[in-house]
Protein backbone atom coordinates (compact mmCIF):
# COMPACT_ATOMS: atom_id res chain seq x y z
CA UNK A 1 0.00 0.00 0.00
CA UNK A 2 1.32 3.45 -0.89
CA UNK A 3 2.82 5.52 1.90
CA UNK A 4 0.53 8.48 1.12
CA UNK A 5 -2.75 6.61 0.65
CA UNK A 6 -4.19 8.03 3.90
CA UNK A 7 -2.43 11.38 3.67
CA UNK A 8 -4.16 14.72 3.04
CA UNK A 9 -2.16 17.73 1.85
CA UNK A 10 -5.04 19.95 0.71
CA UNK A 11 -5.95 22.62 3.25
CA UNK A 12 -9.71 22.10 2.85
CA UNK A 13 -9.35 18.32 3.25
CA UNK A 14 -7.16 18.77 6.33
CA UNK A 15 -9.65 21.13 7.91
CA UNK A 16 -12.50 18.68 7.33
CA UNK A 17 -10.48 15.79 8.79
CA UNK A 18 -9.53 17.88 11.82
CA UNK A 19 -13.16 18.76 12.50
CA UNK A 20 -14.17 15.12 11.95
CA UNK A 21 -11.68 13.87 14.54
CA UNK A 22 -12.79 16.58 16.98
CA UNK A 23 -16.44 15.56 16.68
CA UNK A 24 -15.87 11.80 16.74
CA UNK A 25 -16.29 9.60 19.83
CA UNK A 26 -14.31 6.35 20.18
CA UNK A 27 -17.48 4.22 20.08
CA UNK A 28 -18.81 5.88 16.89
CA UNK A 29 -19.03 4.02 13.61
CA UNK A 30 -16.21 5.16 11.33
CA UNK A 31 -17.54 8.04 9.24
CA UNK A 32 -14.76 10.50 8.54
CA UNK A 33 -14.52 13.02 5.69
CA UNK A 34 -11.93 12.02 3.04
CA UNK A 35 -11.05 8.86 5.00
CA UNK A 36 -13.38 6.07 3.84
CA UNK A 37 -11.44 3.49 5.89
CA UNK A 38 -10.01 3.65 9.38
CA UNK A 39 -6.21 3.47 8.90
CA UNK A 40 -5.97 1.43 12.11
CA UNK A 41 -8.04 -1.36 10.51
CA UNK A 42 -5.24 -1.84 7.99
CA UNK A 43 -2.42 -1.60 10.47
CA UNK A 44 -1.67 2.04 9.77
CA UNK A 45 -1.39 4.88 12.26
CA UNK A 46 -2.90 8.36 12.20
CA UNK A 47 0.52 9.99 12.26
CA UNK A 48 0.62 10.58 8.50
CA UNK A 49 -3.06 11.40 7.93
CA UNK A 50 -2.28 15.14 7.80
CA UNK A 51 1.02 16.53 6.52
CA UNK A 52 1.81 20.17 5.89
CA UNK A 53 3.31 21.42 2.62
CA UNK A 54 2.79 24.41 0.33
CA UNK A 55 -0.75 23.20 -0.53
CA UNK A 56 -1.84 23.11 3.08
CA UNK A 57 -3.82 25.72 4.96
CA UNK A 58 -4.44 26.65 8.54
CA UNK A 59 -6.52 23.49 9.10
CA UNK A 60 -3.57 21.12 8.74
CA UNK A 61 -1.34 23.27 10.92
CA UNK A 62 -4.01 23.48 13.61
CA UNK A 63 -4.61 19.72 13.41
CA UNK A 64 -0.95 18.81 14.03
CA UNK A 65 -0.46 21.30 16.88
CA UNK A 66 -3.66 20.17 18.58
CA UNK A 67 -2.95 16.46 18.10
CA UNK A 68 0.69 16.47 19.20
CA UNK A 69 0.92 19.45 21.57
CA UNK A 70 -2.62 19.88 22.91
CA UNK A 71 -2.56 23.42 21.52
CA UNK A 72 -5.84 24.75 20.14
CA UNK A 73 -5.33 28.07 18.36
CA UNK A 74 -8.02 30.74 17.90
CA UNK A 75 -9.07 31.08 14.27
CA UNK A 76 -7.45 34.49 13.71
CA UNK A 77 -4.18 33.22 15.17
CA UNK A 78 -4.43 30.15 12.92
CA UNK A 79 -4.59 32.49 9.92
CA UNK A 80 -1.68 34.62 11.12
CA UNK A 81 0.55 31.67 11.99
CA UNK A 82 -0.41 29.99 8.70
CA UNK A 83 1.21 32.91 6.89
CA UNK A 84 4.35 32.48 8.99
CA UNK A 85 4.45 28.76 8.11
CA UNK A 86 3.89 29.49 4.41
CA UNK A 87 6.85 31.88 4.32
CA UNK A 88 9.05 29.28 6.01
CA UNK A 89 8.03 26.57 3.53
CA UNK A 90 8.51 28.91 0.57
CA UNK A 91 12.06 29.52 1.80
CA UNK A 92 12.93 25.83 2.27
CA UNK A 93 10.61 24.01 -0.16
CA UNK A 94 10.11 21.27 2.44
CA UNK A 95 7.18 19.78 4.30
CA UNK A 96 6.83 20.68 7.96
CA UNK A 97 6.35 18.09 10.67
CA UNK A 98 4.58 18.74 13.96
CA UNK A 99 7.89 19.29 15.86
CA UNK A 100 9.01 21.73 13.15
CA UNK A 101 5.71 23.62 13.43
CA UNK A 102 6.02 23.78 17.21
CA UNK A 103 9.58 25.07 17.00
CA UNK A 104 8.52 27.72 14.49
CA UNK A 105 5.58 28.69 16.73
CA UNK A 106 7.88 29.08 19.74
CA UNK A 107 10.40 31.05 17.72
CA UNK A 108 7.77 33.39 16.26
CA UNK A 109 5.69 34.00 19.38
CA UNK A 110 7.03 32.56 22.63
CA UNK A 111 10.62 33.73 22.11
CA UNK A 112 9.63 37.22 20.90
CA UNK A 113 11.37 38.88 23.85
CA UNK A 114 13.14 41.90 22.35
CA UNK A 115 13.38 44.84 22.66
CA UNK A 116 11.14 44.52 25.75
CA UNK A 117 12.01 41.62 28.06
CA UNK A 118 10.05 40.60 31.14
CA UNK A 119 12.04 40.46 34.41
CA UNK A 120 9.49 40.39 37.23
CA UNK A 121 6.20 41.77 38.47
CA UNK A 122 4.20 42.29 41.66
CA UNK A 123 0.44 42.34 41.38
CA UNK A 124 -1.91 43.57 44.10
CA UNK A 125 -5.58 42.65 43.71
CA UNK A 126 -6.79 43.36 47.24
CA UNK A 127 -8.41 46.61 46.17
CA UNK A 128 -10.01 48.05 43.03
CA UNK A 129 -8.58 48.95 40.64
CA UNK A 130 -5.79 46.40 40.97
CA UNK A 131 -2.21 47.58 40.81
CA UNK A 132 0.88 46.12 39.19
CA UNK A 133 4.55 46.96 39.51
CA UNK A 134 6.73 45.44 36.83
CA UNK A 135 10.41 45.37 35.98
CA UNK A 136 11.44 45.10 32.33
CA UNK A 137 14.59 45.37 30.26
CA UNK A 138 14.63 47.53 27.14
CA UNK A 139 17.84 47.66 25.11
CA UNK A 140 19.89 46.72 28.19
CA UNK A 141 18.17 49.40 30.29
CA UNK A 142 16.20 48.31 33.35
CA UNK A 143 12.73 49.88 33.55
CA UNK A 144 10.32 49.88 36.48
CA UNK A 145 6.72 50.71 35.64
CA UNK A 146 3.51 50.85 37.66
CA UNK A 147 -0.09 50.80 36.51
CA UNK A 148 -3.66 50.26 37.65
CA UNK A 149 -6.54 48.62 35.89
CA UNK A 150 -9.35 46.10 35.88
CA UNK A 151 -7.19 43.02 36.40
CA UNK A 152 -3.50 42.30 35.79
CA UNK A 153 -3.57 42.61 31.98
CA UNK A 154 -5.36 45.96 32.05
CA UNK A 155 -2.99 47.22 34.75
CA UNK A 156 0.03 45.97 32.79
CA UNK A 157 -1.12 47.70 29.60
CA UNK A 158 -1.50 50.91 31.60
CA UNK A 159 1.99 50.46 33.05
CA UNK A 160 3.53 49.98 29.59
CA UNK A 161 1.86 53.20 28.34
CA UNK A 162 2.41 52.26 24.68
CA UNK A 163 -1.08 53.04 23.44
CA UNK A 164 -2.04 49.40 22.90
CA UNK A 165 -5.56 47.98 23.13
CA UNK A 166 -6.53 44.39 23.84
CA UNK A 167 -8.56 43.03 20.92
CA UNK A 168 -8.99 39.45 22.16
CA UNK A 169 -7.62 37.18 24.88
CA UNK A 170 -7.78 33.45 25.59
CA UNK A 171 -6.08 31.22 28.11
CA UNK A 172 -5.77 27.47 28.48
CA UNK A 173 -3.48 24.71 29.71
CA UNK A 174 -0.76 22.88 27.81
CA UNK A 175 -0.05 19.39 29.05
CA UNK A 176 -1.88 17.42 31.70
CA UNK A 177 -2.10 17.26 35.48
CA UNK A 178 0.16 19.15 37.86
CA UNK A 179 2.87 19.58 35.20
CA UNK A 180 0.60 21.54 32.86
CA UNK A 181 1.71 25.05 31.93
CA UNK A 182 -0.63 27.94 31.25
CA UNK A 183 -0.68 29.48 27.78
CA UNK A 184 -2.06 32.94 27.12
CA UNK A 185 -3.05 33.95 23.58
CA UNK A 186 -3.60 37.64 23.02
CA UNK A 187 -4.39 39.93 20.10
CA UNK A 188 -3.62 43.65 20.36
CA UNK A 189 -4.22 46.78 18.35
CA UNK A 190 -2.48 50.17 18.46
CA UNK A 191 -2.38 53.36 16.41
CA UNK A 192 1.18 52.48 15.37
CA UNK A 193 0.13 49.02 14.13
CA UNK A 194 -1.48 48.11 10.84
CA UNK A 195 -4.41 45.97 11.89
CA UNK A 196 -3.91 43.65 14.85
CA UNK A 197 -1.14 41.30 15.92
CA UNK A 198 -0.94 38.27 18.21
CA UNK A 199 1.30 37.39 21.12
CA UNK A 200 1.76 34.19 23.15
CA UNK A 201 3.05 33.58 26.66
CA UNK A 202 3.71 30.25 28.37
CA UNK A 203 4.39 29.96 32.11
CA UNK A 204 3.33 27.94 35.13
CA UNK A 205 1.50 31.08 36.33
CA UNK A 206 -1.39 32.29 34.16
CA UNK A 207 -0.78 35.91 35.25
CA UNK A 208 2.86 35.74 34.18
CA UNK A 209 1.88 33.96 30.95
CA UNK A 210 -0.56 36.80 30.23
CA UNK A 211 2.08 39.49 30.72
CA UNK A 212 4.51 37.56 28.52
CA UNK A 213 1.80 37.34 25.83
CA UNK A 214 1.33 41.11 25.87
CA UNK A 215 5.09 41.65 25.50
CA UNK A 216 5.25 39.04 22.74
CA UNK A 217 2.61 40.93 20.74
CA UNK A 218 4.27 44.29 21.38
CA UNK A 219 7.70 43.02 20.36
CA UNK A 220 6.32 41.42 17.20
CA UNK A 221 4.57 44.65 16.35
CA UNK A 222 7.69 46.72 16.96
CA UNK A 223 9.64 44.45 14.61
CA UNK A 224 7.48 45.72 11.77
CA UNK A 225 8.00 49.46 12.25
CA UNK A 226 10.94 51.66 11.32
CA UNK A 227 13.78 52.34 13.74
CA UNK A 228 12.74 55.99 13.98
CA UNK A 229 9.15 55.08 14.79
CA UNK A 230 10.30 52.50 17.32
CA UNK A 231 12.30 55.14 19.17
CA UNK A 232 9.20 57.31 19.36
CA UNK A 233 7.06 54.48 20.72
CA UNK A 234 9.42 53.01 23.32
CA UNK A 235 9.99 54.65 26.71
Amino acid sequence: MGDLVFTAFSGSHQDAIRKGFAARHPEDIWNMPYLPLDPADLGRSYESVVRVNSQSGKGGIAFLLERDYNLSLPRRLQIEFGQVVQRAMDATGKEMTAPMLWDLFEQEYVRANAPLRYVSHHWQDDEAPSAISTTLECNDTVLTREGRGNGPIDAFVAALDLGIRIYSYEERAIGHGSDADAIALIEIAADWLEGTIHGVGIHSSIVTASLLAVLSAVNRGLAGVSQKQRQQILP
